[in-house]
């Protein structure tokens, strides 16, 4: 059984509809995903190295890796979700852990297949995205419950396993980076660890009822907050120095835009106060909303 003790529902739940499963696969890593894989499509060549079909298999194959990670989380957190998230699925009772469960391991076993009609890059970068997210939330790893293991988890999958293999899967070409995407492997690794510490944040109530010792609990949600914020600078400001070496036009729109989207988290940042869930959950999706924008700048 996935679910760590929940008992099963004893009443049925709503009839499930595709809002449901929208809900459970959670809308923004679905968009996060959908950019990071289109966008390393385009970065790869485009048509030029994969037609449109292949792209749109490797997506559905990405897309479903996701839900299985999303949905095995959720089927493991539904006492925690029922604190932080009360309108998850599974949490409010929309989706038995019957239901979920089906889900989940379809969605894995779809993926993989998926990817295998693919190329053997594809299918081993989301074989370890996946045992990656397995680890995450089922014992007897479940690095969810360890600060260090469980940010780590998500910068290796999100920042840098998905990007490499996804890239190397279109290009063909395995190890073979161009200049662009090498360099942001180390700013995608670092917003992973943003993504971490920001997401544990506005949970660090439930979280510390179930023993889940995120950073969030263990220094409190205002450093917690304050080291994300301090992290998330560095990591603008670092390519942005990079980039004051070649003073051309693509450098100085690459600054501007940079800035811009640096200005925009501190703008939302300082409205935010990290010890109300609500208020943190905005910046949170924020946060999102500039990992999108730093792919379509990379395909610029």
């Amino acid at each position: 059984m996935m679910a760590r003790s929940e008992p099963e529902q004893l009443t049925a739940p709503v009839a499930f509809s595709p809002a449901t499963l929208v809900r459970f696969s959670r809308l923004h890593t679905v968009i996060a995903t959908s950019v990071q894989v289109v966008c390393l499509y385009l970065i790869a060549g485009g048509a030029a190295v994969a037609s449109v079909g292949g792209l749109f298999v490797a997506w559905l194959a990405c897309l479903l890796a996701n839900l299985y990670v999303v949905g095995l989380n959720q089927l493991t957190d539904v006492a925690i979700d029922r604190v932080n998230k009360p309108a998850l699925p599974l949490a409010r009772g929309d989706l038995s852990p019957r239901r979920g469960r089906a889900i989940v391991l379809s969605a894995g076993a779809a993926a993989v297949a998926l990817a295998a009609t693919q190329s053997a890059t594809l299918t081993l970068t989301l074989a370890a995205v996946m045992f990656i997210g397995t680890a995450y939330s089922l014992p007897p790893t479940r690095f969810k419950e360890r600060a260090l293991p469980a940010a780590l988890s998500i910068a290796l999958a999100r920042g840098f396993i998905a990007n490499f293999g996804v890239y190397n899967h279109f290009a063909g070409s395995p190890g073979a980076l161009p200049p662009s995407l090498r360099a942001a492997l180390p700013f995608f690794f670092g917003f992973g660890l943003v993504i971490a510490l920001f997401k544990d944040i506005p949970d660090h109530l439930g979280d510390g009822r179930h023993g889940v010792g995120s950073f969030a609990v263990r220094w409190g949600p205002r450093r917690a907050f304050a080291v994300g914020r301090a992290l998330l600078t560095a990591l603008y400001l670092l390519p942005i120095g990079a980039l004051l070496a070649r003073p051309d036009v693509a450098a100085i729109a690459l600054i501007a835009a940079r800035l811009a989207l640096l200005a925009i988290f501190w703008a939302v940042s300082l409205r935010t106060n990290p010890a109300r869930p609500p208020s943190m959950a905005r910046l949170y999706f924020v946060l999102w909303g500039l990992f999108y924008a730093e792919y379509v700048l990379l395909t610029l």
